[in-house]
């Protein structure tokens, strides 16, 4: 039986990365970020702390971030896109799908199928509110929980 992975998870930063959100993902093995960083201060910051993986979103400049990532992690296959645009899901045959781009946090069981949205970790907007997630690897299998930030 293999280790437990933890991944920390985020989206929707709109160039505001919350210390709170650091700290509620601290000790994690990754992190990823699904879109909309509009900063390139976020992702050297948390690659400092651990492997950091990101992909645009439709608030995004940055042409080197990827639309789509995939990535196999403890014997999971983590597909990850922004949200905003169509992407043929089942062509990667993921167990879990991290999207960010509506705000609202989420997490479904759709058959096989782990779906994740963190929501924001950015600026609070739509009266939503400011979230993180974390992954959890085990076994192959995968789980996650979403940790609400305080409002500073």
């Amino acid at each position: 039986m293999g280790a437990t992975v933890e991944i920390g998870v985020l989206a929707d930063t709109h160039g505001r990365l919350r210390p709170e959100a650091v700290i509620a993902l601290a000790g994690c093995a990754e992190y990823y970020v699904a879109g909309d960083l509009c900063s390139p201060l976020i992702v050297p910051v948390l690659a400092d702390l651990a492997p950091t993986f990101a992909v645009a979103g439709n608030c995004d400049d940055d042409e080197s971030l990827p639309l789509v990532l995939l990535r196999e992690v403890a014997g999971v296959r983590i597909l990850m896109h922004h949200g905003h645009l169509p992407v043929d899901e089942s062509a990667y045959r993921p167990d879990v799908v991290i999207t960010g781009h509506t705000h609202v946090p989420r997490i479904v069981q759709d058959g096989g199928v782990l779906r994740l949205n963190p929501g924001s970790a950015g600026p609070r907007r739509f009266n939503l509110p400011v979230t993180v997630a974390r992954l959890t690897l085990r076994a192959g299998r995968a789980s996650a929980r979403l940790i609400d930030l305080p409002l500073a």
